[in-house]
């Protein structure tokens, strides 16, 4: 019997936001604290949606460790691969919101209790009571999770539960980057898409934006990319391009982008970018579980993804939305797509 709808693995952090909107890094007095990483900002936003998440992490054995299991049971995720680690301390980031284009971000995770995720913590009976199990691309990145993260797919093939990758590319947690670049999203690195490319085959669903898809393609075109992509994967392939939505590819991927399966983006004033991609990723299992056609599911996803972004957000970046704050958003004029004309409203 599946209980759960979807599964993350991956990093856990605390993060913690200057305080102080416009500044440097450099410059902040004080700090507000929330849970953080892709893979447990996902199994939240997705808990807040409706559906019923887990994670699997490592933590410390600690307070910011205890911090993290806490909201997690707050915000109605499954704890049950959530692995206390006595010997070492839960990863921290230092992040800013300094314009509406500079986020300054610091990751403090050397030898952090994630990364030595390991394939112990990978539970048969846990990844079977799953429909879906989803990764994020760091854990591929070392051995000791790398190994962890493929039992868990080969687990889930065993089962039939579906895969998904959030190709999630942050330079500098691949060591192609230094420790002040925490905000660079794209370095290009032969031997990041060497080891991405050796994955994507165990996947049914492959997310990433645009420069993404270059680093796990090897090329900045970006068509040519999702073709070096699929050449080596069948999965459906989800390309996010900011303001111009999302597109699908299902199949052989075509002369132009705008040939896909397209979502429409939406025009909304930027607060903050911060974890808008957690968001998108959060509102995936429901239509995609459920088999709903792509353009429908990337219109609430996108909508998902923006949310994070915008001045009326709660929770900066773990500012996904719950399920009614959706529904309403989807339905108010002033969230309709930028190109539509339509005076009422979807």
């Amino acid at each position: 019997m599946k209980t759960l709808d979807m599964i993350t693995i991956g990093r856990s952090s605390v993060d913690l936001y200057g305080a102080q909107v416009g500044g440097r890094l450099e410059d902040m007095g004080s700090f507000d604290k929330y849970i953080g990483g892709s893979p447990t900002n996902i199994a939240c936003g997705a808990a807040r949606l409706g559906l019923k998440s887990g994670l699997i992490t490592r933590v410390g054995d600690e307070h910011m460790g205890r911090f993290i299991r806490e909201q997690l049971v707050r915000e109605g995720v499954d704890v049950g691969g959530v692995v206390t680690d006595p010997e070492r301390l839960t990863a921290l980031v230092l992040l800013g919101i300094r314009d509406q284009e500079q986020f300054p971000l610091i990751f403090y995770r050397e030898n952090c209790a994630d990364m030595a995720l390991s394939e112990n913590d990978i539970d048969e009976n846990y990844i079977s009571s799953a429909r879906a199990v989803v990764v994020t691309g760091t854990h591929l990145s070392h051995p000791r999770t790398e190994v962890a993260v493929l039992k868990a797919l080969d687990l889930a093939r065993k089962h039939g539960v579906r895969t998904a990758l959030d190709i999630d590319y942050r330079p500098n947690l691949w060591g192609v980057a230094g420790h002040g670049e925490g905000e660079s999203r794209f370095v290009k690195s032969a031997k990041v898409t060497e080891k991405l490319q050796s994955s994507l085959h165990l996947f049914d669903l492959i997310v990433g934006t645009e420069e993404e898809f270059h680093t796990a393609g090897g090329t900045t075109d970006t068509l040519e990319a999702l073709r070096a992509v699929r050449s080596v994967s069948g999965a459906t392939l989800i390309c996010k391009r900011g303001a111009a939505g999302a597109v699908a590819f299902e199949g052989a991927i075509p002369a132009c982008l705008d040939e896909g399966q397209t979502g429409p983006g939406f025009p909304i004033e930027v607060f903050n970018v911060l974890g808008a991609g957690d968001g998108f990723f959060a509102g995936l299992p429901k239509g995609w579980l459920e088999d709903s056609d792509w353009p429908t599911a990337l219109r609430r996803l996108g909508l998902s993804e923006v949310y994070p972004f915008n001045e009326w957000s709660e929770e900066r970046a773990n500012a996904v939305p719950r399920a009614h704050q959706l529904q309403g958003a989807l339905r108010s004029r002033d969230m309709l797509p930028a190109h539509s004309n339509s005076s009422t409203p979807p």
